[in-house]
């Protein structure tokens, strides 16, 4: 009986890599937009009375999130929107969350929600099946969840099992964006490795049984795009991984930052860029604010498959 399970689970395991696979190639894209709302930076014909309490907010939210889809759909593979944003507002955020993942999907476009959940047992589980099982026979709430596994192998295996069975995807922090990642993910091992190297094994050997038709894994990793140097490192590391690569643009780095993290192949690779891409219209200060976000995540698709080099 668990041989037949197995075989049932062997199939969808690699549906989200070679849903993203082909994505990427049919739109010549490796872009994801983060979606990041905030008061302060929504444009002025949203807020409104958005400051009045969370149903409010949560309506502005809802409504610059579908406003940044419709722009970005033509040029993006995916959305990523960072869970935060929704949950401080509570079961308002969560309902715009549920209703702006709807309309991304209807968009064709993936969703990676980025909540860096990460936890033991029963809890773990539950995180799984919140965000990546199928309810109902509906589709997930995500497509792929980025998940952290420095609390070890059992706080992802829930995660990994779920994934198998519904066809999601992971994304393992393996080395962060911000500067303080260098606190914990560098410190040297016994064998003079950083640890964040030790994590990138881990995730390799995570991702061996979700690897779908075009040689990748579901199950990828995080790495910042603001080191370049560890970005070449994680790909000799996760040759079978796709790596969401944030931190081009606001951050700091460049496309050509990440141009060895492509040579697995054009959707090896999945730059995330919120900030330089939502609140483009905040720089030009002209024009209607859809349009300057269209053409910043046109232009920096351009860049990002030019640095590729496919």
């Amino acid at each position: 009986m668990s041989r037949g399970l197995g075989k049932r689970r062997e199939r969808p395991v690699a549906a989200f890599v070679d849903r993203l696979s082909e994505a990427v190639e049919q739109k010549r894209s490796q872009l994801a937009v983060g979606l990041d709302p905030r008061l302060d930076l929504l444009p002025v014909e949203l807020r409104g009375d958005a400051h009045v309490g969370p149903p409010s907010a949560a309506v502005a939210y809802e409504r610059f999130c579908r406003g940044v889809i419709d722009a970005v759909a033509p040029h993006a593979v995916a959305v990523k929107p960072q869970l935060a944003f929704f949950e401080a507002l509570g079961h308002h955020g969560m309902k715009a969350l549920e209703d702006v993942v709807a309309y991304a999907r209807a968009a064709e476009l993936a969703v990676i929600l980025d909540g860096k959940r990460g936890d033991i047992g029963p809890t773990a589980r539950a995180y799984a099946d919140a965000y990546l099982e199928r309810q109902d026979g509906e589709p997930p709430l995500a497509d792929a969840l980025t998940v952290n596994p420095y609390l070890g192998s059992d706080a992802i295996e829930p995660f990994v099992t779920v994934c198998r069975r519904s066809g999601s995807g992971l994304f393992c922090l393996v080395k962060t964006s911000n500067s303080g990642s260098s606190d914990l993910q560098d410190i040297a091992l016994s064998d003079g490795r950083p640890l964040w190297h030790h994590v990138a094994g881990l995730v390799d050997q995570w991702g061996k049984d979700s690897v779908g038709e075009h040689g990748l894994s579901s199950v990828g990793a995080v790495v910042g795009a603001t080191y370049p140097r560890a970005v070449a490192e994680a790909r000799r590391m996760l040759p079978r991984a796709v790596m969401l690569l944030p931190g081009v643009g606001a951050q700091g780095a460049s496309p050509a930052d990440v141009a060895r993290a492509f040579t697995s192949g054009p959707a090896s690779a999945i730059v995330a860029a919120s900030r330089s891409v939502i609140y483009a219209y905040r720089g030009n200060g002209s024009g209607d604010w859809r349009t300057s976000v269209s053409q910043a995540a046109a232009h920096l698709r351009g860049e990002v498959w030019a640095a590729s080099g496919w």
